[in-house]
């Protein structure tokens, strides 16, 4: 395959997982009290809610701070900053990888949000960090 098909599919990739943190975010630090979202995350009552609150607040602000690094080095790739532009995305894609490697080594039962939130930025990884390895 063609290594700039490979830096697409990577990129699309990156943005996709960027988009998942994005709407993370818009639940941990935005919409953290609402029923559905309660509900998504396991948390049992409006209570137990806010005193998570400040916690999930901060967490969704990683997960926004994880999006931004992916947008920025796919702003930097694509604007003729191709080295910078992929190591910063496989830094964000790797970043979410290693932590839905946390999440699942914490508690089993989170494997489908630790799949959620790490299956496609690992693809974006493998790809963009062999696109790399052909660049370098």
């Amino acid at each position: 395959m063609d290594v700039s098909a490979v830096v697409t599919i990577g990129s699309v990739l990156a943005g996709i997982a960027g988009a998942v943190h994005v709407y993370i975010w818009l639940l941990e630090s935005v919409l953290w009290t609402r029923d559905s979202t309660r509900r998504a995350f396991g948390v049992r009552t409006p209570e137990e809610a806010e005193t998570l609150r400040v916690m999930a607040y901060n967490q969704g602000f990683y997960n926004l701070f994880l999006a931004l690094g992916v947008l920025v080095g796919l702003v930097l790739l694509w604007s003729g900053l191709a080295v910078a532009g992929i190591v910063l995305t496989l830094f964000a894609c790797l970043s979410m990888v290693l932590a839905a490697l946390v999440l699942i080594s914490s508690d089993r039962r989170m494997l489908r949000p630790a799949l959620v939130q790490g299956a496609v930025p690992l693809l974006a990884v493998l790809l963009l960090g062999y696109a790399l390895t052909q660049t370098a």
